[in-house]
């Protein structure tokens, strides 16, 4: 027959345990991955229909907030005696005293559809902006951009457009002057002279346009807030909006001269060859027509080199122009993959744990959980194993 004192000593174990909160259980790490094995029986059919009423409850529960829940809401008080005790002791825990103003802040803010919602993702954003010009800074409320955007695009696509009207009859009589002749003269380069004047302001304007317009799609980026976004996913969808800015997101300001610099080299081969290839197009056209037709050419050829050079070489020229042309238009759009395939492993290389922290732990656990046939809860005992690495 056991001792009477150690009868009582494992009694007031015993309710020590059954009045131990579930919140005893030992913290665990963002990096740390457990397995519980709970010594627990299968649970019988009911058990079954009230862990999915269980389920209808939590979700009426998150759809709440704090005030709704200490006012004693219409949804609150249709609930039966049961329902409450289902809950067990971490969901009302959580719920009394874990929702602060800023935890409801973050939940839903607002969701006004399709268009404009909370539950938008950066790329959508981004999308948008790209189509409607000042969408990511009305989502991101930022409202006071707004006449920045407008003013600076709005301005540059102007000049562009009247300067644009200027340089278009100039390239015109330019083009009539040349499809008949080649030939150097004062009159020419006088107009050549003015046609580059404008032709480099009109692309200076556009130019600045350009780069508002991309900027604004790349703050409209940055700035984005209201989801939870990595920086994985956001160096990567700068480095898509421009070149460079995925690397300066990631402070890699070491790459960004050979990104920028690579793409500023591929533009001006680009813009050289295809200048000479139009140069060519058009010498070999001329001289192509003085072939077929020499009696419309009393003067002889009217091409730039005056027949100098046979109309296959000039041919052969202008093959290799546009090849060129092409090859590096290619060039740069391998550069343009590169550099966010670059932000994006580096952005994941920022978070990158390289720590000598190899661990495993093994340590008791108690829980509780809500049994139906005792219409209570009762103690599990377990234990967690926790990995490190």
């Amino acid at each position: 027959m056991a001792h009477p004192r150690l009868r009582y000593l494992v009694a007031a174990l015993a309710a020590l345990l059954l009045w131990l909160p579930a919140t005893a259980q030992l913290p665990r790490g963002p990096r740390t991955l457990v397995r519980a094995g709970l010594m627990d029986k299968p649970d019988t059919l009911k058990a079954e229909r009230d862990s999915l009423r269980a389920m209808q409850l939590y979700a009426l529960f998150d759809s709440l907030s704090r005030e709704d829940y200490l006012a004693d809401s219409m949804a609150l008080r249709s609930l039966r005696t049961d329902d409450i005790v289902t809950l067990d002791s971490i969901a009302r825990a959580r719920f009394l005293l874990g929702y602060t103003a800023a935890d409801t802040a973050k939940r839903h803010v607002f969701k006004k559809g399709w268009f404009m919602s909370d539950s938008m993702g950066i790329s959508k954003v981004c999308w948008l902006s790209t189509v409607i010009p000042g969408y990511g800074q009305i989502y991101n409320k930022q409202y006071w951009k707004l006449p920045i955007l407008y003013g600076t695009v709005g301005t540059g696509l102007a000049l562009f457009i009247h300067e644009n009207k200027t340089f278009k009859p100039l390239k015109r009589e330019y083009d009539a002057y040349t499809n008949t002749s080649l030939s150097r003269t004062p009159e020419l380069d006088a107009l050549q002279a003015r046609m580059i004047r404008s032709n480099t302001r009109r692309q200076l304007y556009l130019g600045i346009t350009l780069a508002s317009y991309i900027y604004f799609i790349g703050d409209a980026a940055v700035c984005y807030s209201t989801n939870e976004v990595s920086s994985v996913k956001k160096a990567t969808t700068l480095a898509c909006i421009f070149p460079g800015a995925g690397q300066i997101y990631n402070k890699s300001y070491w790459k960004v001269p050979f990104v920028v610099g690579g793409f500023a080299s591929m533009i001006y081969c680009i813009d050289w060859n295809n200048r000479g290839y139009q140069r060519f197009k058009k010498a070999y056209a001329l001289l192509a027509d003085y072939e077929a037709h020499p009696d419309k050419y009393p003067d002889g050829p009217t091409d730039e080199f005056k027949g100098r050079y046979s109309a296959d070489f000039i041919r052969n020229l202008r093959n290799n122009y546009r090849r060129n042309r092409d090859l590096c238009i290619i060039i740069s759009g391998a550069l343009y993959i590169l550099q966010i395939i670059d932000a994006h492993v580096d952005a994941h290389l920022k978070d990158y744990d390289i720590s000598d922290d190899l661990s495993m732990n093994l340590e008791p656990l108690v829980d509780y959980t809500y049994v139906p046939t005792l219409q209570g809860n009762r103690p599990v005992f377990g234990f967690n194993m926790s990995l490190k690495f």
